[in-house]
């Protein structure tokens, strides 16, 4: 089975590593056909354990070669696919379009906290089949109150998120591996 492993925190805020050091280490770990896309970490491997064994196994690996706190989570081929196309936002060159990956239940702790927050005008979110977009103007999504927000150290075990363009290029890749 294919898969995408997106880790948290990756080459932001002094938790810096080379793709490709991430890579040997996936591979160390038993799967197969690693590849990265981009260098936020997102790890294309193919592996015939399921998720939730893989997020054990990966997280020790990372955590033990890197000595920090390892989070990942992983996504199927096709779970890429949904998030892709289950984007309720229409594409613009001005604004800026996240995805979120996390734990269960994390979109409804993240729409709590972002209609509590102070919001910039074309600002808006929304939960698509258990999948939490957020749409941001170009240039506020760090200034914004809810991107403040999403740095919060409570909440760093429970999600990550992508530019929606790099589904794309993440889709793109898995007829490499």
């Amino acid at each position: 089975m294919k898969y995408c492993a997106f880790l948290r925190g990756v080459n932001v805020k002094g938790t810096n590593m080379k793709m490709a050091e991430v890579c040997q280490v996936f591979t160390d770990a038993g799967m197969k056909n690693v590849i990265s896309v981009l260098a936020s970490g997102n790890i294309l491997f193919s592996s015939e354990k399921k998720p939730d064994e893989l997020k054990n196994i990966l997280e020790k690996a990372m955590s033990e070669h890197f000595l920090y706190e390892a989070f990942l989570f992983i996504k199927s081929q096709q779970e890429i696919e949904n998030y892709l196309s289950e984007n309720p936002f229409q594409k613009d060159e001005n604004i800026h379009c996240y995805t979120f990956i996390g734990n269960n239940g994390i979109e409804n702790v993240l729409m709590e906290q972002f209609e509590s927050a102070l919001k910039t005008e074309h600002e808006d979110a929304k939960i698509i089949h258990n999948i939490f977009y957020w749409q941001v103007p170009k240039g506020n999504t760090l200034d914004s109150t809810f991107g403040k927000i999403l740095g919060k150290k409570s909440l760093k075990d429970q999600f990550t998120s992508r530019n929606i363009n790099t589904f794309e290029k993440i889709l793109k890749a898995f007829g490499k591996v």
